[in-house]
């Protein structure tokens, strides 16, 4: 009785290391020939490449440097984005500086708002008009809106 579930196996016989050393001193003069063919006709293109290697190589050096001095002025981390990015790390910083300054300010009034009453007086006077009795308060009149220069073309 065969209790064999899937295909039945297949004995392979491996063969002889001297069965396999036959064979490819067989393949040898073919191989020869082949390689000497192969020899033949690239002959006429490695003569010219041993004759002109001086100027192949000045080419392709000059090919290489052209190629990373380009990369290294237009590339992703190029000079020309550096200078971008430079000037505007400056930009930043003058924009830090005035925030900051404007911040110090505007702390330094908040303080004296909640601590002196001149301060607050003087706040009371400039924003809403007020006056002491007696004191007259004059108030300019706005500036006229500046006319039209006419360098912007209106849409029609």
């Amino acid at each position: 009785m065969d209790l064999r579930l899937g295909p039945t196996t297949r004995v392979r016989i491996l063969p002889r290391p001297e069965d396999s050393l036959r064979v490819v001193m067989e393949q040898a003069p073919r191989a020869e020939a082949l390689a000497a063919r192969c020899v033949e006709r690239t002959r006429p293109v490695w003569s010219w490449v041993v004759l002109e290697w001086r100027r192949l190589g000045t080419v392709a050096s000059v090919a290489l440097i052209l190629g990373l001095m380009l990369h290294a002025m237009f590339g992703a981390n190029g000079m020309v984005a550096y200078r971008q990015k430079r000037a505007e790390m400056q930009s930043l910083k003058t924009d830090v500086e005035r925030l900051q300054k404007q911040n110090e300010e505007s702390a330094v009034r908040i303080k004296a708002l909640k601590s002196d009453p001149k301060a607050i007086e003087k706040e009371a006077r400039e924003q809403f008009g007020y006056a002491r009795p007696g004191e007259v308060v004059y108030v300019a009149p706005a500036p006229p809106p500046k006319p039209p220069t006419g360098r912007a073309k209106k849409e029609q």
